[in-house]
Parts: C-alpha cells; sequence; structure tokens
C-alpha cells in the first residue's frame, strides 16, 4: 500500500495535479486582474467583463404573458411565463429541443430557423419576448445580443457576429408574422440566475447578489458600478450588471490540462470552463484515468474492463465521486 501511495503521488505531482501544490492567492490575484483589464477594454484579459446595461430591479410585471426562450447547454426551451402578485411564476406550453449546432455543423440560416420553428407556436401570445442565451454575447443598448463565442462545442460559426434577436425576428417575419411591435431581450443565463435570486422574497437582507453557473458550462455575473466601466461611456451614478464570462479565464495549471485542450473544439478558448463544467469533467477524467493505465498506477485487470467501456462521461463520473 505504501508504495502504491508513493506511486500515485508521483503520478500526480508528475502532471501537475496535485492539489497540494495549487496556491490560491497568486490565482485569485490574477482573476481580479484580469477583471479590472476587462473592465478598461484591455484586449489582452481573458475576461470579457461584457456589460449588460440591465440594472436590478425590484419590481415584477404581474400578470403580463411573456414568451421565454433559453438557449443553454445542449437544449433550446421555450414556453410562456406569466408572474402572479406574489412572484410566483406559472408557465406554460413548455417545449425542448435539442440546440442546434450540437451534432454537426449548421449555417446562420438553419440556426435561427430552428428558433422560429419553436417560437412560432407562441408568437402571438405576446409582444415581450425574453431570451436568456447560454453563451458569450456582447449586448447592445436596446438589449439584443450578438455572440462572441459558441463554448459548449456548439457549432455555429456563420452566427458570430449576427443579432440574436434581430435575426429571429426577421425569420418570423420571413413567414409572414407581423413582429413590428415584438421587442427581444437578451440576457445571459448567469445574469437571468442573478436576477432570479434577487426576486425570490427572502426575511434575511442581503447587500449584494452574484450570479454563478456550474453545470454543462461555467460563469458568473455581479453588479458594478458603472463609474468602473471605463471601456464604455456610461452615467456614472448609475450600477449595471456585468457578465465576466469567468470560464474563458486563461488557466493552465499543467501539462495534463494543455494536451485536453489542444483536443477540444477551441484550444485557446474557455479553459477554466474546461477544468470543471459538465460537458468536459467526463472526457478529461477519461485523459487522467488513460495515463494512470499507461504509467501502471491502475491495475491490468482494471484497465482491460476501462477499455471496453471506451471512456466515461460525466454521469458515470458523478455516480462514481
Amino acid at each position: 500500500m505504501p508504495n502504491i501511495m508513493q506511486k500515485t503521488s508521483e503520478f500526480l505531482t508528475k502532471w501537475g495535479i496535485d492539489p497540494e501544490t495549487v496556491s490560491m492567492e497568486p490565482l485569485l490575484d490574477s482573476f481580479l486582474r484580469a477583471m479590472e483589464q476587462g473592465l478598461e477594454g484591455n484586449e489582452e484579459s481573458s475576461l470579457k467583463m461584457i456589460p449588460t446595461y440591465t440594472e436590478v430591479v425590484s419590481t415584477l410585471a404581474v400578470g403580463e404573458p411573456v414568451i421565454v426562450l433559453d438557449a443553454g447547454g445542449t437544449n433550446f426551451r421555450t414556453c410562456l411565463v406569466t408572474f402572479s402578485e406574489d412572484g410566483t411564476p406559472r408557465i406554460e406550453d413548455f417545449r425542448k429541443v435539442s440546440m442546434p449546432g450540437v451534432k454537426e455543423e449548421v449555417s446562420a440560416e438553419q440556426f435561427f430557423k430552428t428558433f422560429a420553428d419553436e417560437v412560432e407556436r407562441l408568437i402571438d401570445k405576446s409582444d415581450k419576448i425574453g431570451f436568456c442565451f447560454s453563451y458569450a454575447a456582447a449586448i447592445t443598448p436596446d438589449h439584443d445580443g450578438i455572440p462572441l463565442v459558441f463554448s459548449k462545442e456548439i457549432k455555429a460559426p456563420q452566427v458570430i457576429g449576427k443579432k440574436v434577436g434581430a435575426n429571429l425576428l426577421a425569420e418570423l417575419a420571413r413567414r409572414g408574422y407581423d413582429v413590428s411591435k415584438k421587442k427581444v431581450a437578451v440576457l445571459n443565463d448567469t445574469v437571468a440566475t442573478l436576477l432570479a435570486g434577487q426576486s425570490v422574497k427572502s426575511e434575511v437582507p442581503y447587500s449584494a447578489y452574484v450570479g454563478f453557473i456550474l453545470g454543462t458550462g461555467t460563469n458568473t455575473a455581479y453588479v458594478e458600478k458603472n463609474a468602473a466601466i471605463k471601456k464604455i461611456s456610461l452615467q456614472d451614478d448609475r450600477s449595471q450588471i456585468i457578465n465576466i464570462e469567468s470560464g474563458n479565464f486563461d488557466y493552465c495549471p499543467s501539462e495534463l490540462d494543455r494536451q485536453f485542450f489542444n483536443a477540444t473544439k477551441q484550444p485557446e478558448q474557455y479553459h477554466l470552463e474546461k477544468m470543471i463544467s459538465g460537458a468536459y469533467l467526463g472526457p478529461l477524467s477519461t485523459l487522467l484515468i488513460e495515463k494512470a493505465i499507461e504509467e501502471g498506477i491502475l491495475s491490468t485487470t482494471f484497465a482491460e474492463r476501462f477499455n471496453k467501456l471506451g471512456g466515461v462521461n460525466t454521469t458515470v463520473m458523478s455516480h462514481y465521486l
């Protein structure tokens, strides 16, 4: 047993994945510097620090149905939501389909056609469309969203740089619908999480709120004073929610992580997300186990059985842990 423990320790040290070697203070300092640089508009920062033009408010539109869209991870969800006076949401006509671009690359036309296919049944039920878009997107002052990059292995390169809301409405108009009064407000899912937390009634007073996602991907949002957002001109005495895009933090602690990054669709992007989120933990664990087998850390019997599996996914790893 001591020999196995020593070999395991040497293996972890060799590949730079021994938790004892992680120093949090320098890592946190680096993250904070990247946040400050992102707010200044420094292109070298790996944190985009995206302004959302969205303030935290304490009121809800009561009794007014809103079309809700959620493009998140590998699924696209649609429904109609109405809030009661006590803040309880009523969800109607819910439907879920696969996100376009998950299985194979799609064009911009195919991408927005898929969205329009799902919105058609709801389009006459409200002029307000809330779109939770779980990918990095620049938010315009009129609350449309322009995708900057797709994480989570979505393959839709033609959509980058195109307005999500405007193109959805254009596709619906092409199908003969009157969209002149329709308004699409695009929110990142992490921003929506912050707003959802803030809207929940609580007897405990909170000084601030953050939105944090750890699922298929990972991200963080918080409220920042406009005066600190140097890269755009804003009214200094107000504040707004910032989408950090924290999953893109440029952090590569080990050679094993580098090898894994190189096997993904975008090796230089979303390093933190690829280290901790659900879309990647299974493949990353598979790589680690394969290395351990190669170096004799795991038994021959285990190696034979593992090879029959062909790797593990995140669900399997979660059950094991």
